[in-house]
């Protein structure tokens, strides 16, 4: 599809046009999505709210696959992906307890209950949380990468939980609502479109750590250089 001269940063700027489609296009389903009787307008948080919630699982699984493949191969590359997805994943999943609030506040008459499936969200932000807190507390750039990892492999384990709490825990959160044609398609307009975005800015942030790790690498060879020639030039001098 693209030549082989096209340059490793040409292809985010080739997605550009076609995520901004996207987007586009979920908003203009969800304006025209008919209203729900009971909520009204208010219904159509639920687009965005399943649209970034989903998004938010994609990045916890995608975090743990990544520090798997670092635990193996001891690569950075692995980190700077774990760690893009965890920030794209930690906006997902705050999104999704804000608007998930908001409607409840509609749909139930209140901001929060312990139901199973806003718990296990909740600690699936809290591993989010975590994860940068951990990261935050640790200089040496594999023992950081190392611990992420690790954090991200066992925290995997909520995933399943926050997709089966409807199924398999009794609470008031709908298991799977029936929705209107013209509704089921402004919600999968909305997820291509989160989705689609999210995974541009992904890829954004990715080869941005891969450039802050080569412009430190960098550095520290032009200090080694440096010493080296000091020491040289003492050394002939004595």
């Amino acid at each position: 599809m693209f030549s082989k001269g096209t340059s490793r940063l040409e292809l985010p700027f080739i997605m550009v046009p076609v995520v901004a489609v996207l987007v586009a296009w979920g908003f203009v389903a969800v304006g025209n999505a008919p209203a729900e009787l009971t909520m009204g307008s208010a219904h159509r948080i639920l687009y965005v709210h399943v649209s970034v919630a989903w998004v938010g699982l994609v990045a916890f699984s995608l975090m743990a696959v990544c520090g798997l493949g670092y635990l193996l191969t001891s690569k950075m590359k692995w980190d700077h992906w774990g760690q893009a997805s965890a920030e794209i994943g930690w906006i997902c999943s705050t999104l999704t307890l804000l608007t998930g609030s908001l409607w409840a506040h509609f749909a139930w008459g209140t901001w929060w209950t312990w139901d199973p499936r806003l718990l296990t969200s909740f600690v699936l932000w809290a591993l989010f949380s975590g994860y940068f807190i951990l990261r935050a507390g640790v200089d040496e750039p594999h023992r950081r990468a190392t611990l992420g990892a690790v954090l991200a492999v066992i925290g995997f384990a909520d995933v399943p939980l926050v997709t089966m709490a409807t199924r398999w825990y009794r609470g008031i959160h709908p298991v799977s609502p029936e929705m209107d044609p013209m509704m089921q398609h402004a919600l999968l307009a909305c997820a291509l479109g989160v989705s689609a975005m999210m995974a541009l800015l992904l890829i954004y942030r990715c080869r941005q750590l891969d450039l802050e790790k080569q412009i430190l690498d960098l550095k520290m060879d032009v200090t080694d250089q440096g010493g080296k020639c000091h020491g040289i030039s003492r050394s002939s001098l004595s």
